[in-house]
């Protein structure tokens, strides 16, 4: 007997402009809109009191300030909402290493494995919404399904901060009465042109025969007769081509202690070195990310040879970087501090002119991974970090 899967979609809740709320409690309760200012901009993000006038975005800026002129406008930062997007991903990480990312703010979670140590993808599902808000204090929207189709649709049909589930069982009395809109792919054209043939919702799709679909979808007949039935084979997969791989936390309380620092680097490169491995990578730099008591953002970084995807490796590399500049800087106190990995080889991969020195592959990283493989991200954790 097969498995049924457990697909996660988390999708942040109006993310840019919640990040600016987020930011500016003076904001918060208005409408924020987010996007080029000029005559010519366009609307990245719209808080959910913007949409209430008519705000969305891909909409001009123009067309905005008339339906909202006393809305809150303001531009992209696009580097804070990356800052806050890898916060978000290390949630998605502390889960499961299987985690598709379709944006900044979107991924599929793959959680069959999950459920053997954290319980079924409902719960599963509410804890990943908890860790968001704790490490962010930003809600997320959660759709639990078999399928990706069906985790997609879920987790839009509850927003702000719901969790949808679909099931086998229930999964055809949500999806008959929905527009065929609401099917990948079927955008206002296309809608208008199903409309033609009397095919208004996803149920029209479903009863149709074979001949109606063949003439309207063409080669692409069977995927839409597919979806309406709630039917979705594709699997997550979990991306490799990242440019660069990292973690980072922000602390409650800014920390100069070198000791509780290490630690905390040490939960990075942990978390770092399990992405890399399951992307089959090897990292020839790692950077240490620090933000002082004051928000002074800085970096530093150390290349080396081999490349490496050992969680100690990564690690006695930051450290050594941690250590030189806090002495170089006494006193300074941090309130966040992250671990990165760039400068990518695929495992395996050697420099022909370069002698190779890398440690046989470390055992507890071997256990640790079939662990969590098995039981989760979760399941099992450094004595160090305990």
């Amino acid at each position: 007997m097969t498995t049924a899967r457990a697909i996660l979609h988390a999708d942040m809740d109006a993310f840019y402009a919640s990040v600016e709320q987020l930011d500016n409690p003076q904001h918060r309760g208005l409408p924020v809109i987010v996007g080029g200012t000029g005559n010519r901009g366009v609307v990245s993000a719209a808080s959910y009191e913007a949409r209430q006038f008519g705000v969305h975005s891909a909409q001009p800026t123009a067309q905005a300030k008339q339906r909202c002129p006393h809305g809150v406008f303001l531009p992209v930062r696009m580097s804070r909402y990356r800052e806050v997007s890898r916060q978000v991903f290390d949630c998605f990480y502390r889960i499961t290493d299987q985690v598709q990312g379709l944006s900044l703010d979107e991924a599929f979670l793959d959680v069959t494995d999950c459920r053997k140590l954290h319980g079924q993808a409902q719960t599963i599902g509410w804890r990943l919404k908890g860790m968001i808000k704790e490490s962010t204090g930003l809600t997320a929207s959660v759709g639990v399904a078999p399928n990706k189709f069906l985790a997609k649709l879920a987790s839009d049909l509850d927003k702000p901060d719901g969790l949808v589930i679909l099931t086998e069982e229930n999964k055809q009395s949500i999806l008959d009465p929905l527009p065929v809109s609401r099917l990948w792919g079927i955008g206002k054209k296309s809608q208008a042109r199903l409309h033609d043939y009397g095919l208004e919702t996803i149920h029209h799709i479903r009863r149709a025969d074979e001949g109606l679909l063949k003439e309207v979808f063409g080669k692409q007949w069977q995927h839409y007769s597919n979806l309406a039935r709630g039917i979705d084979q594709r699997v997550v997969e979990p991306r490799s081509e990242d440019k660069s791989i990292s973690s980072e936390d922000t602390f409650d309380t800014d920390i100069r202690d070198f000791d509780v620092l290490s630690k905390k680097l040490l939960h990075h490169a942990d978390t770092v070195s399990r992405r890399l491995r399951v992307g089959g990578l090897k990292a020839h730099t790692v950077s240490v990310k620090l933000k002082q008591s004051d928000f002074t953002l800085l970096t530093r970084r150390h290349s080396f040879n081999p490349a490496s995807d050992q969680t100690m490796t990564l690690y006695h590399e930051a450290q050594g970087l941690l250590k030189k500049w806090l002495n170089e800087n006494p006193q300074v106190k941090l309130r966040l501090i992250g671990l990165g990995t760039a400068n990518f080889e695929t495992a395996g991969q050697a420099d022909l002119f370069t002698e190779v020195g890398e440690a046989k592959p470390d055992e507890l990283d071997q256990v640790m991974d079939s662990v969590r493989k098995k039981f989760g991200a979760n399941a099992m954790k450094r004595g160090k970090l305990i």
